[in-house]
């Protein structure tokens, strides 16, 4: 394994994940691993659920085990992933020269240093974004978001070689429907006008109708291997055009 593609997986609690890690893929061996840039930099972890530095109550099962597995069995390419999401961010706590993007800069620069200063090939760098249930939460107008999420987005791929915004649109809150629509539209637009954001899956706001939503706001773990899994093929469809 010397040829590696790098993904920042980023944005707020949906991308942490709030599943059960018991019910989440394994991944397929020597296809997935972590740097974890903070606790641990010196080597390669593989990769495993709960994915990121256990936080009680919140790190507790996501998406990007079986997002790895459905990505890398198409590219058979391993995957290293970095952590960088924070639960219930709201988009202004990702503008450029926060505390939270500067961490998320940081975690990039020092996992492209590691794997070149230990003879990894970088094939692909990419970030993996889901974010804007709390500014759904918060009523931020739907222009300002968008204003902020592309800025946000560009800033961090030009500061963190970062290639390509692969997009996973939020879902819905369970019992007040409309409430995240402006967030979504956003998204939308922004990956219509911009060839760097990639959507790569809508499929959240599928899931309150089929009982897998474990709150108003979070999913139950079947949901996050479904959404992964998609937004994984979609990315190797992506790079393997």
């Amino acid at each position: 394994m010397r040829t590696v593609d790098l993904l920042f997986f980023m944005g707020q609690s949906n991308m942490a994940g709030r599943g059960d890690a018991a019910l989440a893929p394994v991944i397929a061996p020597g296809m997935g691993y972590e740097y974890r840039a903070v606790t641990d930099p010196d080597t390669l972890h593989p990769l495993e659920e709960p994915f990121g530095v256990y936080e009680p109550g919140m790190k507790t099962g996501s998406m990007v085990s079986s997002f790895v597995n459905a990505c890398t069995a198409q590219t058979g390419v391993p995957v290293v992933g970095v952590s960088c999401a924070k639960g219930g961010s709201a988009i202004a706590k990702w503008l450029p020269g926060t505390p939270y993007y500067q961490d998320a800069v940081r975690r990039a620069r020092k996992a492209h240093a590691f794997l070149q200063a230990n003879g990894y090939t970088i094939r692909h760098s990419a970030m993996v974004w889901c974010q804007g249930c709390t500014d759904g939460d918060l009523h931020t107008p739907k222009d300002v978001y968008k204003a902020d999420t592309e800025r946000v987005l560009h800033s961090f791929m030009q500061d963190a070689g970062a290639q390509t915004c692969f997009l996973i649109q939020i879902g819905n809150q369970r019992d007040e429907p409309a409430l995240y629509l402006p967030m979504q539209q956003a998204q939308e637009e922004l990956a219509a006008a911009c060839d760097d954001i990639v959507m790569v899956s809508r499929r959240f706001k599928t899931f309150a109708a089929k009982g897998l939503m474990k709150d108003r706001f979070h999913y139950l773990q079947p949901a996050y291997n479904a959404v992964g899994t998609e937004a994984g093929r979609n990315v190797a469809a992506y790079w393997n055009r």
